[in-house]
């Protein structure tokens, strides 16, 4: 099954806006056996959305179009594909009493304007949108289908995994699943060496990938149900974690950060962090995950030099070995353990900008990691930019957490 997505917006062809959407249909495709052949962008325009809408609608078995579902005059969306089709557009009974009653629970008056919101054509089933105003349509004509979804991704995803995804797997005749093993600590090299002939698997396929927490493998199998498929992924699943063993610490969606708090939820541990380069950020990451309360206790952001003193650091391990030292994340790992009470205690010091510190190149990070008895200790040096530079540091952090916490 061929299809295309057209990404519509004026905001999209300015670069006020990435085009997000795109990225995650294409992603969910393969599952489904279809072939993404075309992705358009394409402005707020009449003509040229008819002509990109018309092109897609005869070349394509299915379409994808995601924005211009608004109320305003340049929300084009509706009317170009009923243009297209030569179907007339009018105002659904039910649709337009949602709406109303959308915006009277919010105590808001309800502009006219959004009527053309509560249209649909003949050939439309309407696609419901709980987080916003405008609803999808799926059009269904002639052997072809365009998908209508709207622009912002929070909307567009949650009526894709509650309406279009469903619908996709009852019409698919094959499935493409995948389980991607996430793992640290070893190189693309080393993980392609170490699974051998695994590579020369067809069905199921390994792929392998660097990403900024690791090196990925992910293990994609097709077949005509979703069960078959994930029954040949089985045996290659496990005998790549035989292999590679310690090294996964998480699969799919996982983030590192929650694979580390659910080691010390296991252990029955909490950690306290004093970051300096990182600004917050390692914070900031650790508690995204949920059920974060549990094990995270706090973190000091200590950028400035008194500060790291104020709170535990001894003056003479900062005047001795200077700020960005060993000594000196050892010092705050253990004056975040001491100051927060917690279990364990992480410290960062570095340098996030570009310029040269203490003798150091920039992006040089010192990191430790203590519960009172052990010390763990990882320098390096990266530097992409200052935003990389602080990115990178938060992956090391956890990366070093995550060993001290597997070696007790």
């Amino acid at each position: 099954m061929r299809a295309e997505i057209i990404s519509i917006g004026t905001e999209i062809m300015l670069g006020e806006i990435t085009d997000t959407n795109a990225a995650f249909i294409a992603s969910k495709l393969p599952q489904f056996g279809i072939d993404l052949l075309y992705v358009t962008q394409v402005g707020d325009d009449v003509a040229r959305l008819q002509e990109v809408i018309a092109r897609a609608w005869q070349r394509s078995d299915l379409v994808f179009t995601t924005g211009g579902l608004g109320p305003t005059e340049d929300d084009l969306t509706r009317e170009c594909v009923a243009a297209v089709l030569g179907e007339q557009m009018t105002v659904d009974a039910e649709q337009e009493a949602h709406l109303r009653q959308w915006f009277a629970q919010r105590t808001r008056e309800f502009p006219e304007r959004n009527l053309k919101q509560a249209t649909t054509i003949p050939s439309c089933r309407v696609l419901p949108n709980p987080r916003g105003t405008a609803p999808g349509w799926w059009v269904q004509r002639d052997g072809h289908v365009i998908v209508v979804m709207p622009g912002p991704p929070a909307e567009m995803t949650h009526m894709w995994e509650r309406e279009v995804d469903p619908e996709l797997e009852r019409r698919s005749t094959a499935v493409l699943v995948s389980r991607t093993l996430k793992t640290s600590g070893l190189g693309e090299g080393s993980v392609d060496e170490r699974l051998g002939d695994l590579w020369k698997s067809a069905n199921p396929y390994l792929g392998i990938y660097a990403r900024r927490d690791g090196v990925h493998v992910r293990i994609s199998a097709k077949a005509p149900t979703r069960e078959e498929a994930w029954a040949l992924i089985v045996p290659v699943e496990q005998e790549v974690r035989r292999i590679l063993g310690p090294a996964i610490w998480g699969v799919d969606d996982d983030s590192l950060a929650a694979g580390v708090g659910k080691l010390l939820r296991d252990a029955g541990l909490t950690l306290g962090v004093m970051e300096s380069a990182t600004g917050g950020a390692i914070a900031d990451a650790i508690t995204d995950g949920e059920g974060s309360t549990e094990y995270f206790l706090g973190s000091l952001v200590t950028y400035a030099t008194q500060a790291k003193i104020d709170l535990g650091v001894p003056g003479g391990v900062v005047f001795t070995h200077g700020v960005i030292s060993e000594a000196t994340a050892e010092a705050m790992a253990r004056a975040a353990r001491e100051r927060l009470g917690s279990d364990v205690g992480l410290g960062i010091t570095g340098i996030a900008g570009g310029a040269e510190m203490e003798g150091q190149p920039p992006g040089t990070m010192h990191i430790a990691v203590t519960d009172g008895d052990r010390m763990l200790y990882r320098q390096y040096a990266y530097y992409q930019g200052r935003e990389a530079a602080k990115r990178r540091a938060v992956t090391e952090s956890l990366n070093l957490l995550r060993s001290f916490l597997q070696s007790e």
